[in-house]
């Protein structure tokens, strides 16, 4: 089963780094947050990927270009004719596709564009700029024993404020700390899908979570797969340097691969 990754937006929301490069391609530990995103996929078996890409994408298909480089030690022997060796060569058991889906292209519109390289087949679809601890295996086997065309994983946020209950003469009734029981689920990718899908994307500029999954919500073909562990989006710094420092910690809960 191939995982499709959207990775090709501008990324506005984090323009600090995202003027310089696609906000897939952003670090986190010194490899790109899209690296960390393949890697739970592939620590499932997922290990052939799709990326869709647009804004800036030649900077994606040159890192993967020079894999061996960012993740090697190096040896550039001028004195025999330019030879390039490569230590302790770290290698990924990965097919990578990356297709210049557009540069104004919507979500619907760049998934439509990579059909071909996906085939009539099931396939996984995430974001490019959130991680999270989500036992793929576990959703596909839920895709599988409903039925339906679609399948999102859903998560509750929460709220980062305390609670109040207010009765009668805004009396407070009752207050308590925020949990894991407050705010709504929301779509947090990590999805599956069938061919089907694509019946439902009519060109460049269809939002994916719009008409698409809006038409699979009225027809009772989208089911929600419940994600009760990590997730966390990388939509500002603040967010970033959370997940850095959650690297860096060496407790990053999406690090769910051996080293």
């Amino acid at each position: 089963m191939k995982a499709v990754i959207l990775a090709g937006g501008y990324g506005t929301r984090i323009s600090e780094e995202s003027k310089f490069k696609p906000k897939p391609m952003l670090e986190i530990g010194e490899m790109p947050i899209l690296w960390h995103i393949m890697k739970v996929y592939s620590h499932f078996g997922i290990n052939e990927f799709i990326i869709c890409a647009g804004y800036k994408q030649h900077i994606i298909k040159e890192w993967f270009a020079n894999y061996f480089l960012h993740t090697s030690d190096i040896t550039f022997d001028f004195t025999n004719g330019n030879d390039i060796i490569v230590h302790n060569k770290r290698a990924e058991s990965w097919k990578v596709t990356v297709v210049d889906t557009g540069l104004n292209t919507q979500t619907g519109g760049r998934v439509r564009r990579v059909k071909d390289y996906i085939g009539d087949e099931t396939f996984l679809l995430t974001y490019g700029d959130a991680v999270g601890d989500v036992n793929i295996t576990q959703l596909i086997d839920f895709h599988k024993s409903h039925g339906k065309i679609g399948t999102v994983s859903v998560y509750n946020f929460g709220q980062n404020k305390g609670v109040v209950k207010i009765g009668d003469d805004n009396i407070i009734e009752k207050f308590r700390e925020k949990s894991d029981l407050d705010g709504d689920l929301i779509n947090i990718g990590f999805m599956v899908f069938e061919p089907k899908i694509f019946d439902y994307i009519s060109g460049d500029d269809i939002v994916f979570e719009e008409e698409p999954i809006n038409s699979l919500v009225d027809k009772g073909e989208f089911k929600s797969y419940i994600h009760k562990g990590f997730w966390q989006c990388m939509d500002t710094m603040r967010e970033k340097k959370k997940l850095e420092q959650l690297w860096e910690s060496g407790q990053a809960p999406w690090k769910v691969w051996e080293d």
